[in-house]
This record gives C-alpha cells, structure tokens and sequence, in this order.
C-alpha cells in the first residue's frame, strides 16, 4: 500500500464512533492495514480517541484524516460532506484512488467480504465507465472505493445549477450489468417433508452467499417452483430471511410435484434457472429429493441442447451455464440418510416427542395405566430408540431390530408383570410407525394396545403423534446445525467442479462434513433392501455404530434382572459409590439411573451418596435399589444433592468414611468440580489407600467447560432454555424500534 494514493473525497476529517472497546481496537487495526497511520490517542473519563492519518504520495490528491473514538453511549458522527445513500446503502464516505488495482488486490489477499462493479456514467457527453469497490468496516461502515473523482456526479456547465437529477445516486447495476461469469447465483430450494431447522439453512445459505460475493435466491414451493419459474424464484436480501432461525416448518414452502419426475418438468426447470442466470442449486430434503437433484444434475447438458433446438435457450445462454452445480443438505426428523450421524429436524422432533410422552407419563402414573405412543419413522427407528432411552420407556419396537421368537409377546407380558410387581405404576410401550416383527408382519400401536388389555388387563391407552412432531420451533440443536451446514454448502458451491460428484453436507463426530451424494443415498436405501429380506444384523450395522451401542444399552437398563444370591456372584460384584458434585445440571438424575440400574443388572450394589462430599463425610450414604430411580430420567437438578465443596475439605474423613461403607468405586457426575476433585483424590493416593480404587468422572455442567469431552451433560437443555428466553425476548424487542435487550 506504499505506493498507493487514497482520500476521502473532499473530507478533511472523518470522526467514527465505536460502541465498545473491541470494535474500536478492531476499527483501528482494519485501517492500519488499508494503510493509515496512528498519529495520536488521547483518553478521558467517558472515551478514547486515536487519530489515524492517510499521508498521500500525490499531488493531485488530498491528505486524509481519521478519527475513531471508543464511547459505549456515542452514535455514528460524519462529516457534513460525506456522500450518503449510494444505491440506497449507508455510505460512510468515497474513497478515490489513483491504484484501485492495488486496493482490490489487497482486499483478495484478507478475508473481507467486498464487491467491485463497473458501471457506466451516462450522464451528458460523458459516457465511460467507471469502477466501484465498497466493502464495510469493522463498525459496519459502507466504505465506497472508486478510480474517478466525484463518480456520481453529472457532469454540467459551470454556469448551470445542480439539479435533482445532479445529486441523485447512481442506477443500480442490472443483472445484466453485472458480470455474470464472476457473480455466482445461488438458489436453495426445501422439498419433502417438512423439518424444523430448514429455515435456519436457508437463512444460513442467503446470508453465507452474500458474504462471500454470491446473489441468492430462494426457489419457493420446492421443485414445482422450479418447474413454474416467475415469480417462484426470487431474489433474497440480508434482512429478508430475518427471524427464520425461530420458525419452525419451511417459509418458503415445499410441495409434491409431479411435473419434475418427467424429463418435460425437469426442461421447465432448467429453462427457468438458466433466465435467471443460476447454476447452483442447494435442496434441503430427503434422499428422495436428493435423488431428484442429482438426476437433474446429471441430465443437465443433456436439456440444455434440447432447450437450444427448440430456440427456448440461445446458444450462448447455454454455453455460460453448461455446468449446474448441485448440493444436498438433509431435511429429515427420521434421521435416516446413512453417511451423517444426524439429519436436520430429528433433534427437534426427539424433544416433541419427549415432551409428549413426560406428559402422558404422569397421567399414566395417577392411573396406573398403560399407553401406547406411536412415533414416526416408517423405516428407520432412530426417533423410538432415542425417545426410548429418554424418556425410560419399558418397550420400543423399531423396524431393524423386531423382536425374536415366536413367543416374545408371552416375554413382553411376563416383563410388564415383573415390573408391576416391583411396584412400577406405569407401562410405556413406544412403536415406530414401520415396526415389523421377524416375520416382516406390521406390529402396529392398536396391535400392542390390544396385547395389554387383553392378556395384563391394563387400563391402557393409545396415542398416535402423528404431525405433532414435525411442528413447533427449532430447538437450540437444529439452528445451530441447519447454520454451519448452510454456510459450507455455500462453500461447497464455490469449490466444486464439473468433475466432483454432488457432494452432500453432513456431520460426522461432531464435524461438518462433506461425502458423495449419491453413495449416501444409495447406502440409506441398503438398509430397507437388508430389512426386505429379514438380514436384521446387517440393517443394524448399515446405521451408524451408534445406533447398535444406543441399543445395547437401551435393553441393558430397561429390563430388571433378578438378583443372582450365589457366592461366585457376591464375590465378583462391586460397591459402587455415586455422587453429584458442583453445581446441577440437566441429565445428572438420567446418569445416576443409568447407573445404578445397569450396576444391579450386573450383580453390583450401586450405593447413592446425598450432598456431595460434605455428605458423604456426614455418612449420608444409602444402597440404590432399582425402583429408588424410577421416574428420575425426566426430573431436573439432583435427586442426590449437590454442592461445589471438594475432599481437600477434609480428605482424611472421605477416606474414612469410604473404608466404613466399603465402598470400593467412585463415580462422580458433576463439572469442573468434580474433575478437580477427582484429581484431588488421585494425586492422595500415596498417603490414603482408600483411593487406590476406580474413580470415574462424568462430565455434567452448563458451562461445557470439562477437558476431554465435546459436550457435557446440561449443556444442550441449558442452551434450549436460553434460546427460549431469547425468542421471547425478541418479541418485545422487535415491537419497540429504540429497545435493546441485554441478554
């Protein structure tokens, strides 16, 4: 930048006014490396102020002067000439430039989102065209770089007095005017079901392909918006896809369409897209909308020459769009689509079913009923087994894994009767709308409902979801999710190449991740072809591991197993301590269940040691039996009591008391508290034996500040109940236009 020579034109002194220190340091660095100078900073009581200085090497062109003060309570100042409202926009000022080359070059090499246009003056005689490069700063000030002096300006004889026309800003560059080879257009469009969390992709994709220099359009209805064209596919602004990250459904609608299955729909549809100068497309939906988009891919040069020979394209039109870029992001509440651990939607309809079925639960304990809740997933059952696991239901029946033998409704109604019998008032039986059993014979929800009516003589009833689970808001995960994915197949558009198979966004081990389209559909369609003929092992080895271990570990708390008295037993088993350290967090009650009835069903005595350490220094420690935790899987905050003190409070009474009740393992569940204190007792090992034992640390904070684990247990319910707060709050907000809420 030595060598370059910039003003702001006919501005003496430029004063900013950032409203926090960190956009103020941040102001000042993004213009050290435009080339400015620190001259000078002066503090006071209420701000600070530095003045930065432009020192020009032309002489046709003025030095420039800068100020930005730091002042929480300030507003924008600007000088009285700086040009204002350049194609409608906030316009702090124009810069010129004797090397626009230079600036534009400098811009490409630092990650600013900038655009450059070349528009041309039609103003009298003069009709040259000029460049324009505008890019925001860091206090969002529209910054306007251009090669000429006074760029918008009409050129007039001296005696001749400005008129309207004379200050008016310049006509908007067409899209016609505007580069079309180095201007991408991308459009996303959400087909098939419904999930909560497309808004949040499309809001995610519009906003990423702004930033990064794109046009973006939403194409609305689906693919019949494709096929119908017009008005269908429209063009998408910053604040257009304002307030989608909290709706639920898809604003922008999705349909059935026929139309685009036949080769004539998918003409229309290539027609429209290349009228409006689009070449990629990003669907949000299922694999069978997937499926369709990569035929349409596949096909597309294929209709292009169809469309020149029947003159619906011009050649020309065709050679500039010869390649349609394709990218999947998946839509689904099943979490089916094998190659991604997790789908958007499926988190959401998890907590609608959850929070169904914590409802009927307390009904169905004042009653001492049964009830039979019928979730989705025609055929995957990732909805029943989570909602399963979360919930504490009794039974799942899922199509990969039906139950074996011929007599496993005599074992589910020996199993309900084992569990009444240890005093359980409820039964919850959860079956996946594509539930078979070994035979490929439907078990349906009025089947079960029959079952226990008839042989248990429960009062039972039945509940069919249906719809409810696909409506409502995004939860925390969803948006979140829906966003990242939404930002890197925007990416992915501007990365791929006639060569590269259509790539589907996903996320693997906590990771966007990017995999072949087509592979991963083909492999989601394996697992119907295993389950058709009944290889049920390999349909559950086609899900992702954790779909098998999900399930292991389901059946390995659900079903109480009676108690083994012999000697060869009791000599193997363990006391099992638990105890909750540092603050509550959602889940603590879940792992503690989890717990001590997956330790009884293995022959160990799991032991509940009350109020932390000072607790378990107290004596307060009580054997857990199987049913002392029924219910506690929905309950918040700690059954067990909690509090933040650690053993160094009095390690040699923790030592003592964990020798009294023989206590030979230690889990804790807690946060960084109980990380520290578990390393507290480590690191005493050498002086108190009674540490020499296993110790074992599940993380559970809100704060998710735990080493070694991604998530910590209440984090993902903390951040839901945040969210919550927030869209209330957005609603007062969004009333008042001089409200802002600190949250």
């Amino acid at each position: 930048m030595e060598d370059t020579a910039i003003s702001l034109d006919h501005i003496a002194n430029l004063i900013l006014t950032a409203p926090t220190k960190e956009l103020y340091h941040a102001s000042i660095s993004w213009f050290e490396k435009l080339g400015f100078k620190a001259i000078m900073t002066e503090s006071s009581v209420e701000t600070t102020a530095t003045w930065m200085q432009l020192f020009s090497t032309s002489a046709s062109i003025h030095d420039t002067s800068l100020k930005i003060v730091c002042a929480p309570s300030g507003t924008k100042k600007l000088s009285a000439s700086v040009k204002m409202d350049w194609r409608s926009m906030p316009a702090v000022a124009t810069i010129t430039t004797n090397t626009l080359k230079a600036i534009e070059a400098l811009f490409a090499s630092l990650p600013w989102a900038y655009q450059r246009y070349s528009v041309p003056k039609k103003n009298g005689a003069d009709s040259s065209e000029f460049t324009v490069i505008y890019t925001h700063d860091p206090m969002n000030n529209l910054l306007i770089f251009t090669d000429k002096p006074n760029p918008f300006e009409v050129s007039r004889k001296p005696s001749e007095p400005a008129t309207e026309a004379a200050s008016a800003p310049a006509e908007a560059p067409t899209a016609q005017s505007e580069a079309r080879g180095k201007r991408r257009k991308i459009a996303i469009l959400t087909s098939g079901g419904d999930a909560p969390g497309m808004n949040a992709a499309v809001r995610g994709v519009v906003r990423a392909a702004i930033i990064r220099g794109c046009d973006a359009y939403a194409v609305h209805e689906g693919y019949q918006g494709l096929v119908d064209g017009g008005n269908m596919i429209r063009k998408m602004g910053w604040d257009d896809v304002q307030g989608y990250l909290s709706t639920g459904g898809t604003v922008i609608g999705t349909a059935r369409c026929k139309a685009f299955r036949e080769r004539p729909g998918r003409l229309l549809a290539a027609r429209n897209l290349v009228k409006e100068g689009i070449d990629a497309l990003v669907v949000c939906g299922g694999d069978g909308s997937l499926t369709g988009a990569d035929l349409f891919r596949s096909e597309w040069p294929g209709l292009l020459e169809e469309l020149v020979k029947t003159d619906e394209l011009t050649s020309e039109e065709a050679g500039k769009y010869a390649h349609l870029n394709i990218v999947g992001l998946v839509g689904s509440i099943d979490n089916d689509m094998s190659s991604t651990d997790i789908t958007i939607g499926a988190v959401t309809c998890l907590h609608r079913i959850c929070e169904s079925i914590d409802s009927i639960s307390s009904t169905a304990s004042s009653h001492s009923r049964a009830f039979v809740v019928e979730v989705m997933g025609r055929h995957c059952g990732w909805l029943a087994l989570m909602a399963g696991i979360a919930t504490g239901a009794d039974f799942i029946f899922i199509p990969e894994r039906p139950p074996s033998g011929e007599n496993w409704r005599d074992n589910m109604c020996a199993e309900i009767k084992a569990h009444r019998d240890l005093g359980k008032r409820k039964t919850i039986v959860i079956v996946c709308e594509g539930a078979i059993d070994s035979n490929l014979n439907p078990i349906t929800s009025k089947d079960m409902m029959d079952l226990l009516t008839d042989r248990l003589h429960l009062d039972t009833r039945m509940t069919i979801l249906g719809h409810v689970q696909r409506g409502g808001k995004p939860c925390a995960f969803d948006r979140n999710l829906a966003t990242m994915q939404g930002v890197e197949a925007v990416e992915a558009v501007l990365a791929s190449k006639p060569d590269i198979p259509s790539p589907m966004i996903g996320m693997n081990e906590n990771k966007i991740t990017r995999t072949d389209l087509m592979k991963a559909v083909a492999l989601t369609g394996e697992v119907a072809k295993a389950i058709g003929r009944k290889d049920f092992i390999g349909a559950m080895e086609l899900r992702d591991p954790a779909f098998n271990q999900q399930y292991a570990q389901f059946m390995a708390i659900t079903t109480a197993v009676p108690i083994d008295e012999s000697a060869e037993t009791k000599k193997n088993s363990l006391r099992i301590g638990i105890i909750n350290v540092g603050a509550p967090a959602g889940g603590m009650n879940a792992a503690v269940r989890a717990a001590v009835r997956y330790a009884r069903n293995r022959g160990h005595v799991p032991f509940g040691i009350h109020n932390g350490f000072p607790g378990l220094m107290a004596g307060q420690v009580k054997e857990l039996k199987w049913m002392d935790v029924d219910g506690w899987i929905a309950h918040g905050g700690s059954e067990l009591g909690t509090n933040r003190d650690q053993p160094s409070l009095d390690l040699g009474m923790v030592s003592y008391q964990l020798q009294k009740f023989n206590l030979q393992s230690l889990i804790l569940v807690g946060g960084f508290e109980a990380y520290t204190a578990c390393l507290e007792m480590n690191n005493a090992r050498n002086v108190y034996p009674a540490f020499c034992m296993p110790m074992v640390h599940i993380p559970a904070t809100i704060s998710n500040n735990v080493p070694g684990t991604e998530f910590s247990l209440g984090c993902d319910t903390s951040l839901n109940a945040i969210m919550d707060a927030c869209d209330a709050i957005k609603q007062s907000a969004t009333a008042s236009r001089k409200r802002v809420f600190v949250v």
